[in-house]
């Protein structure tokens, strides 16, 4: 890769823990699960695997809860199979990026236990942020703020005056960073697992860390927040990025930077420009963010322009490289977002192959290659906690276990016979890894074959790429390698050169929703 740090044009497979492979037959996927897949990631050419939290957890957010960050859920294995995973990889070649999940702890942390059992103004509870409610009687809420999942932000003790502050479920109460005992807590769980050997962290609700002291109320409060609109997009946000985080992460990178191999970080920061985005990533903080102005953009040339013309220079400014990703498990799958059906998996692959010509790195989700869309969970299966605070459906439609082989559930997902965590739908059978192995024109066959044309012909092919939009097509040079994608209802010419690539047959004309990659001289 030239000589840089392997993270800056890498292809990044998202694991979804649960939903993977299961090694036991319970049901739920696991870390063995994973270990024995990984020959799997490393013949569909990515470089790296980022698995979602695997640790002590009660599990009311999938692990997104956390009772103890240096330990293993018996649920997914142990500590032991943690190692023999990085191990793993690391012999494939791949690297791994574990979720870490700052901003928040479970309500069993032996931390909130503590801060429960002492007084108010104690040590204990200073660890998180514990406000004595509003009204005569503290009845109310000590400020507006609305949880992510849906209701106040707030959660009573009992029947004290006090309440905390959870920005998502009331069982993941919210630190207080400005404790210095906090940041400390981390400096020691960074170091645990990168002498463990992985190679890097995604860092959930990065923007969330601080909030603004005081707390006061938002002023233009929406009446309710949209899960993926939390990171500063409404026009006042005192509860996502603030100044103060960027201190934090400026720790992080002087620990990472003490260990060899270029350990890295990744940010989940919803932020409401791109500039604000590219802050998170100045030389001496993390070193990607995830650019979900991409995942926003609607099917269309001109926003896929401006979306690539906005990042491409804000990363550049702070010496950055940007991030590709269009699914991951808090978001609909592109293919269902484009459409669904026919023209969703059309208008994904090609979506996916326009990511993959940019540069900086791709971020997959699990399943994508397969084709795989939302599935509609039935009411009694959905276990997203939004579903149970809103009964707005939640984000369990694109978590469905994957489909590794057979006909009927659970495709090979275990060794068992039976439905795993959330039921799988009885058509896809065409869909198995093993199924779409068999046939030269599946989805998983065009991935391969793009990940491995992208290594020969784009990672090293620098960062200049001149770009341009006619008729709704879109049309991106980097390197010797020219992408056209028609986002329009009629046949486009096709670009001159040798065809390398196309998702779909493209004999004399470019049709619509479909990507093409050729071969300049």
């Amino acid at each position: 890769m030239s000589g840089r740090e392997w993270w800056r044009q890498a292809v990044v497979y998202q694991v979804y823990v649960r939903s993977f492979a299961d090694s036991d037959g319970d049901g739920v996927g696991d870390l063995p699960g994973i270990t024995s897949r990984l020959p799997y990631l490393r013949d569909l050419g990515v470089d790296a695997v980022w698995v979602t939290p695997f640790y002590r957890s009660p599990q009311h957010d999938h692990g997104y809860d956390v009772a103890d960050y240096t330990d293993v859920d018996p649920l997914f294995g142990t500590l032991a199979d943690a190692d023999a995973l990085v191990s793993r990889a690391h012999e494939l070649g791949l690297k791994v990026i574990v979720d870490l999940v700052p901003n928040h702890t479970s309500h069993e942390h032996a931390w909130f236990q503590a801060a429960l059992a002492a007084e108010p103004g104690s040590p204990e509870r200073a660890r998180y942020l514990f406000r004595t409610g509003r009204g005569a009687d503290a009845g109310e809420p000590p400020n507006n703020w609305l949880s992510v999942f849906g209701g106040p932000a707030w959660t009573r003790v009992g029947d004290t005056d006090q309440w905390h502050l959870h920005l998502f479920d009331s069982t993941q109460p919210d630190l207080d960073w400005r404790n210095p005992e906090v940041a400390a807590m981390f400096a020691d769980v960074l170091r645990f697992w990168l002498e463990r050997d992985v190679d890097g962290f995604r860092v959930d609700v990065a923007h969330g860390l601080l909030k603004e002291e005081g707390l006061r109320d938002q002023r233009g409060q929406r009446t309710e927040l949209d899960h993926f609109e939390v990171g500063g997009l409404a026009e006042d946000a005192p509860m996502w990025d603030q100044p103060e985080v960027h201190e934090v992460y400026r720790q992080w990178h002087r620990i990472l930077a003490e260990y060899a191999g270029d350990r890295m970080a990744v940010a989940e920061a919803w932020t409401s420009t791109v500039e604000a985005n590219a802050a998170y990533v100045r030389g001496d903080e993390l070193h990607q963010a995830f650019n979900f102005d991409w995942v926003l953009a609607p099917w269309s040339a001109t926003a896929f322009a401006e979306v690539i013309e906005r990042t491409l220079p804000a990363m550049e400014a702070v010496g950055g490289t940007p991030t590709w990703v269009l699914s991951n498990h808090d978001v609909q799958r592109h293919a269902t977002r484009y459409g669904g059906g026919a023209i969703g998996r059309a208008r994904a692959r090609a979506a996916t192959l326009l990511s993959l010509t940019l540069p900086g790195s791709a971020y997959l989700y699990q399943g994508e290659e397969l084709g795989l869309e939302d599935v509609e969970v039935a009411p009694e299966y959905r276990q997203d906690p939004s579903w149970f605070r809103t009964g707005q459906p939640g984000r369990d439609s694109c978590r469905v276990p994957i489909p590794w082989s057979g006909d009927r559930p659970p495709y090979g997902f275990g060794p068992g016979e039976g439905q795993p965590w959330i039921p799988q739908p009885d058509d896809w059978a065409p869909l198995t890894v093993a199924a779409q192995e068999a046939d030269p024109e599946s989805t998983l066959a065009f991935y391969r074959r793009a990940l491995a044309l992208r290594r020969e012909w784009l990672r090293d092919a620098g960062d200049d790429i001149t770009l341009t939009v006619l008729d709704d097509v879109l049309t991106v040079r980097r390197g010797r390698v020219t992408l056209a994608v028609n986002c329009g209802s009629h046949a486009a010419p096709l670009p001159a050169g040798e065809t390398l690539l196309a998702t779909g047959p493209a004999d004399g004309g470019l049709p619509p929703d479909t990507a093409i990659w050729v071969r300049t001289s």
